[in-house]
């Protein structure tokens, strides 16, 4: 079995000396970065103290881009433009995604990943996806190279254990875009083990249940004394918590006997739905009211119990694969000692009582599941930068989740390296010619399980030309397949009696080619002052609007408090305001917010002294 050394033998960083690194949680619904600080793996927080970054994106028609909470606050308004679980998109054409019949976004069904037209032009997955990580890796930076100077060393991005090559490379391209130096693409479930079993110090074979917003991992690790051994993984791609929204979003349709909805409706009782499925954690019932772009009013109310059976066929296809990597590890049920549950989706009751009743143990949830994925890629990320302290050390032994084969002839897929290999590994195997004086042949590079080449996935094709001719059956060809620490393939094929060799490091089909990706990271270095400018302005903007939403509303209230001269200065102020947001100096518009806020000052003093005056109104002092 090949073992992966975390990091080369060798003394401690010298003191101040430390490299900065982070681990970063590219989820479906949210992400969010850690570090390690002082020996301890601790998340990030934003400016509002928010450690999870919703993973939504929005385009705007003069080129800008808003992220996360701002992006959210747009959803249900601007649905077209407004990316989320984009996750579920990456290294997968248009065949592949899930749910399109009730996705808002125009796609285009290109030749590789499927594309997505906003107003700001045709964007990738893979650009979605770089937006989010530009803004933790901006986030790491405030953070960590404010207190100590430097610069950032690199990241581990965390992957679900069955991505396959295809989404494995859409993710490092999309940590290349953001400018990260990605040092290590690591499985998810593995992350959480690593969180957890150093944090425990637990040893024996643990099962991760991982349920996140769209894909769904199962993983039997063995730990042991500082060594992490995957024995086996399995999952669904595409099986997540976005997978329960459709469902009760389906049922409100139903129930609610609507007509076809627009992509606006479409996307806010989407939004409600899945608001409702997490108030249904700790609460009975939930309810779902809305009012539709027609006017229509839709109220209903679902309960604990009808939610549970309209998705107990979502929780009951986490089954198989968890069988299977049960079975692929050679282990019985009694033999796990423990089950960790990762991802937001596994808060839910019904989840949780079925992974209790599969395994006779009540499921460990210690460590929250949201932040336990990046908890432990920043250990991982803190490692690879060499910081590894002296009695630090332990193994990480991770597989690939699924075989890696050659098409042979029939269109039969010939397996090479089988599911479950510990990574990095090398495999090699002798194929010969199929007819006589043949002297060339084609190598079609697939992953998957099935015999069929039709049934796998197609990931490159290469020849291997100048084999001399010889009768059918008598040339050697030497086919290797390596696969890296990130679960990524190179492969090379070599003929024994003339030396001739063709290689190729498989770029899948659905990932961007080297061109593209120069062409991204030239055009982020080429407008990066540019971008810096319409950030700022446009979070100028969203400030601007709020002060003058809020000052409205109060002079609506409580104008009363104010004279006639001050009523006058304030409006005067506010109508500043409200034409200095049209402007493209951020500068300009700053100023104007902080003279409002100057010049609300004392009415809101006012206005909280009216207030406690209601609040004492007819107590007696005896009641305090």
């Amino acid at each position: 079995m090949a073992l992966l050394q975390i990091a080369e033998p060798g003394q401690s960083p010298e003191p101040h000396r430390r490299r900065l690194a982070v681990g970063i949680d590219l989820g479906t619904t949210n992400s969010l970065v850690a570090t390690v600080r002082n020996g301890i793996a601790v998340v990030l927080n934003d400016h509002d103290g928010h450690a999870l970054l919703p993973s939504i994106v929005r385009y705007l028609g003069d080129g800008g881009v808003t992220v996360g909470r701002q992006a959210e606050a747009e959803l249900a308004r601007d649905p077209k433009n407004t990316v989320v679980s984009v996750k579920r998109f990456m290294g997968r054409g248009l065949k592949d995604v899930t749910h399109v019949e009730n996705s808002p976004y125009d796609f285009l069904d290109s030749p590789g990943m499927v594309q997505i037209r906003t107003v700001s032009g045709v964007k990738s997955p893979v650009e979605v996806s770089a937006e989010i990580l530009k803004v933790l890796r901006a986030r790491a930076e405030e953070s960590l190279l404010g207190r100590a100077g430097g610069e950032l060393a690199g990241a581990v991005v965390t992957v679900p254990a069955y991505f396959d090559d295809a989404q494995r490379q859409a993710t490092k391209d999309a940590g290349r875009i953001a400018g990260l130096n990605v040092l290590r693409l690591l499985n998810e479930p593995t992350a959480a083990a690593i969180a957890y079993g150093l944090e425990n110090a637990a040893e024996g074979v643990y099962a991760v249940y991982d349920l996140g917003g769209g894909t769904f991992d199962i993983s039997i690790l063995r730990l042991s004394k500082g060594v992490f051994e995957v024995m086996a993984t399995s999952g669904d791609a595409a099986l997540g918590g976005d997978d329960f929204d459709q469902r009760l979003f389906c049922w409100v349709v139903e129930r609610a006997k609507l007509a076809p909805l627009s992509a606006e409706d479409t996307r806010l009782l989407l939004t409600k739905s899945r608001a409702a499925k997490e108030f249904l954690t700790a609460n009975a019932e939930a309810r779902i009211s809305a009012t539709l772009g027609s006017g229509e009013a839709v109220d209903v109310t679902v309960t604990h119990k009808e939610f549970q059976d309209m998705t107990r066929h979502l929780v009951a296809k986490t089954l198989g694969p968890t069988r299977k990597a049960l079975r692929d590890a050679g282990l019985e049920w009694s033999e796990v000692k423990g089950v960790v549950m990762v991802g937001g989706a596994t808060r839910m009751p019904h989840v949780q009582r079925m992974v209790a009743e599969l395994f006779g143990q009540t499921p460990l949830n210690n460590l929250d599941p949201d932040k336990v994925v990046a908890l432990g890629a920043a250990i991982q990320a803190d490692v690879l930068a060499g910081n590894r302290a002296s009695g630090d050390d332990w193994l990480l032994l991770d597989v690939i989740p699924l075989s890696l084969g050659i098409e042979t002839m029939g269109g039969l897929a010939e397996k090479v390296i089988p599911r479950n290999s510990t990574i990095p590994v090398a495999r090699a195997q002798e194929f010969t010619t199929f007819k006589d004086g043949q002297t060339a042949m084609s190598v079609h590079v697939v992953q998957g399980e099935r015999e069929l080449v039709s049934d796998c996935r197609s990931l490159a094709r290469f020849e291997l030309r100048g084999i001399p001719p010889m009768v059918a059956g008598a040339a050697r060809i030497r086919v290797t397949f390596q696969v890296d620490a990130d679960g990524l393939l190179s492969v090379s094929a070599r003929e024994s009696t003339t030396g001739v060799e063709a290689a190729i490091a498989v770029k899948p089909s659905y990932g961007l080619t080297d061109e593209q990706i120069t062409k991204m990271l030239r055009d982020s270095f080429d407008h990066a002052r540019e971008d810096v400018h319409l950030r700022a302005l446009k979070e100028q903007q969203v400030e601007g609007g709020r002060m003058l939403e809020a000052t409205e509303a109060a002079l609506r209230e409580d104008a009363d408090l104010l004279s006639a001269e001050e009523s006058a200065a304030l409006r005067s102020e506010l109508d500043v305001l409200r034409k200095t947001l049209s402007c493209t100096d951020h500068r300009t518009i700053k100023s104007a917010v902080e003279r409002v806020n100057r010049a609300t000052e004392a009415f809101a003093g006012r206005r909280m002294d009216r207030s406690i005056k209601r609040a004492l109104a007819g107590r007696k002092v005896e009641s305090f």
